[in-house]
């Protein structure tokens, strides 16, 4: 079974990914689907990337949300309909959750799945097809199945790139960036992770079948002032580290140690990098 998340870091996280995401290659996307598109979201945990991305395509649109998570789906829903209730969107409950919106009604149903079976997720019956946080999840395996699947444009946004930094820097960086890149290429359930190299292995699976595939810088960048977000990701990444590198967990928890004090005295920042990757099918522009 795929690996779920955890409600409360993906609502930590929605703001900076909402700051990250390339609204480029958004909006070609957009303008890559028909009119009243269905969507279907891989991956699609608590219903950040729908609420980011729906009034980029505009329009009367429905969506399919797939998770291996029924809890994560539910939030999903509900806090998008919250969310709509603040935009001024009149919210409906029938056979999933419709928001009434000036420019025409999203249609928004749920499916649990566990995607690293694609064979249980109906991608040829979708106009387009999105993800988020998830191809350097998967296997290069997963790859070609989707390369087989996929017919319609696809929008895969904050897939990981390597490129990343703390900031001031500190003598364990190295040892710890070393561990954290052993955790990302584990297996999530889906086979081992192509973790950084996700950009390549979408190529590599698409552009045989007749793709056009272009990416943008997505990077997150976490200030200062953003405490319990460096915080998170400061224990997050000495905790993958300390896992895959055993002989240097005392570096590795004084590296911990120093980079929480540096947050809480705002002398701390952060850049992930990442990739934003739209794919379109020859023909489709």
């Amino acid at each position: 079974m795929s690996e779920s998340f955890d409600g409360d870091w993906l609502a930590q996280r929605e703001p900076f990914d909402a700051a990250a995401r390339s609204r480029t290659l958004a909006a070609a996307f957009a303008d890559a689907l028909p009119e009243q598109p269905v969507i279907l979201e891989l991956g699609a945990g608590a219903g950040s990337l729908l609420r980011w991305l729906a009034p980029i395509i505009g329009g009367s649109q429905a969506w399919l949300l797939v998770d291996a998570d029924p809890v994560l789906l539910e939030r999903a829903l509900l806090t998008t309909a919250e969310w709509g209730e603040a935009q001024g969107f009149a919210v409906r409950w029938r056979n999933g959750l419709t928001l009434l919106t000036p420019d025409g009604a999203w249609r928004i149903g749920a499916q649990v799945a566990d995607i690293a079976d694609l064979g249980a997720v109906d991608i040829g019956s979708a106009d387009g097809v999105v993800c988020s946080a998830l191809l350097d999840l998967v296997s290069a395996r997963w790859f070609a199945l989707l390369g087989e699947a996929l017919r319609s444009p696809l929008l895969s946004c904050l897939n990981v790139d390597g490129h990343d930094a703390f900031r001031p820097p500190h003598a364990a960086d190295a040892a710890v960036r070393i561990g954290f890149r052993r955790d990302q290429a584990r297996d999530k359930g889906f086979g081992p992770s192509v973790g950084h190299r996700a950009e390549a292995a979408l190529r590599r699976a698409l552009v045989p079948h007749g793709f056009e595939v272009m990416s943008a810088a997505s990077d997150w960048r976490i200030p200062p002032a953003a405490v319990e977000m460096l915080q998170s990701m400061v224990r997050g990444h000495a905790g993958a580290a300390s896992r895959w590198m055993p002989s240097a967990r005392g570096a590795i928890a004084a590296w911990q140690a120093a980079r929480l004090r540096q947050a809480a005295a705002g002398r701390l920042s952060l850049r992930i990098g990442h990739r934003d990757i739209l794919a379109l099918p020859n023909g489709v522009s």
